[in-house]
């Protein structure tokens, strides 16, 4: 792959501050969500997995390169020491995961997740450098608040980076692997 085939506007002039606490999530896309998390902890016992759902009845902004629209994604998450581990199945919609499935087919991964203070002062950052944002959510926290912003890079770095402001509170999630019950 050539890497940089992009000509990023100045960028010895632009500066992603938020690079400072580096990668905070790994994500993969599988087909299967539930067979690719217990693969996973039969092989690590890295876990709990906790499931949720990203889509209309959880957040109140979703876009797709710049426009509204609608999605839903299926989601499991755990933490390996500080790292966050997500699995991702696409649910429904227009998602930034399909560019992804259309060049490597399902499982690998396809993005790396970045911890932001401040989103809207990161994606000015991003379109100052003009890298479009290729799919963004928010309101998924409990007081409304969470923002995620996936960002085009995949031809630019040779995977996508999502940028995220995690809320304050999260909701209960819809179900716990392996359980305790």
């Amino acid at each position: 792959m050539d890497f940089f085939p992009l000509k990023v506007k100045e960028l010895d002039k632009v500066r992603f501050p938020f690079l400072k606490n580096g990668i905070t999530q790994v994500g993969w896309i599988t087909d299967n969500l539930d067979r690719a998390v217990e693969n996973f902890w039969n092989l690590t016992h890295i876990g709990p997995w906790q499931f949720y759902t990203y889509g209309p009845e959880m957040l109140s902004m979703m876009r797709r390169n710049g426009k509204d629209t609608k999605f839903s994604n299926a989601t499991a998450v755990t933490n390996a020491g500080p790292l966050r581990l997500e699995m991702v199945q696409q649910v429904f919609g227009d998602m930034v995961y399909q560019k992804h499935i259309d060049r490597h087919g399902f499982g690998g991964v396809q993005h790396f997740g970045i911890a932001v203070d401040n989103m809207e002062e990161s994606l000015a950052l991003v379109r100052e450098a003009g890298i479009n944002i290729a799919m963004e959510g928010a309101g998924y926290g409990l007081d409304g608040d969470g923002y995620f912003a996936y960002l085009d890079t995949e031809d630019l770095f040779g995977i996508t980076l999502e940028l995220m402001c995690r809320p304050k509170r999260r909701r209960e999630p819809l179900k716990i692997f392996p359980s305790d019950k």
